[in-house]
């Protein structure tokens, strides 16, 4: 009966590490085009998900984020201060991707997610 206690003690807290999402999970990588817009410079963007569990309602903080070429709604929503990522869908381990135009990048900050796993 001790055996069968310890494994299922042992299972909960190995299966409790791997549901622990950060938001250091939710990695963001920009690289220059080469392309023009407008005369700025345009950026690829891809938001990635490392976590094994998916991360949902992903929010960015886009205070000050400008750009001269628009980004489509459904990758990346944009209220004030607040970016909304893929619509609030779940982000996976596959990315979400989106270009934006302007003289600099902006540094998008990950502020908050819904773990679901």
């Amino acid at each position: 009966m001790e055996k069968i206690f310890v494994a299922i003690l042992l299972l909960v807290l190995v299966s409790q590490g791997y549901s622990q999402c950060s938001l250091g999970d939710i990695v963001i990588t920009q690289s220059a085009t080469g392309r023009k817009v407008q005369g700025k410079t345009e950026w690829a963007v891809t938001i990635t998900n490392q976590c094994a569990c998916v991360q949902k309602d992903v929010k960015l903080n886009c205070n000050g984020f400008q750009t001269v070429e628009p980004v489509e709604a459904s990758r990346l929503r944009v209220f004030v201060d607040v970016c909304l990522v893929s619509d609030g869908q779940p982000l996976f381990n596959g990315g979400t991707v989106f270009s934006y135009a302007w003289d600099t990048q902006f540094n998008f900050i990950p502020i908050s997610s819904v773990v679901a796993c």
